[in-house]
């Protein structure tokens, strides 16, 4: 039986991804802290001319965790479109990234 590395916490996978997006020069923000240790994690790619992709996790058929990108569109709809979800999870942690080259900093694949 194999068994999975543990999961990283929310609060220090948040801290991660804001480092790198500050690293290349991209402005990323909490907007809604979720729970520290097992909140899920929205990401918003806003693109800084009223556009802006919502990420989210999910896992592929082998278990590993990938992002589904939502259709870029206009800002307020990402923004309704995160509104939703939270009112169906309070728990979820919401990070902003701001950068005019549309860059998600995530490691992992985005679908």
């Amino acid at each position: 039986m194999m068994e999975r590395a543990p999961r990283l916490k929310a609060e220090i996978w948040v801290k991660a991804l804001i480092r790198r997006c500050e690293a290349a020069g991209a402005a990323a923000m909490v907007v809604r802290r979720g729970d520290t240790s097992s909140g899920s994690v929205l990401v918003k790619l806003n693109t800084l001319d009223g556009q802006a992709q919502v990420l989210s996790p999910a896992r592929d058929g082998a278990g590993e965790l990938i992002w589904i990108a939502r259709p870029k569109g206009p800002e307020a709809e990402a923004d309704a479109w995160i509104e939703k979800q939270r009112s169906f999870d309070p728990d979820i942690w919401v990070v902003e990234i701001e950068d005019r080259e549309g860059r998600h900093f995530l490691q992992e694949k985005v679908a």
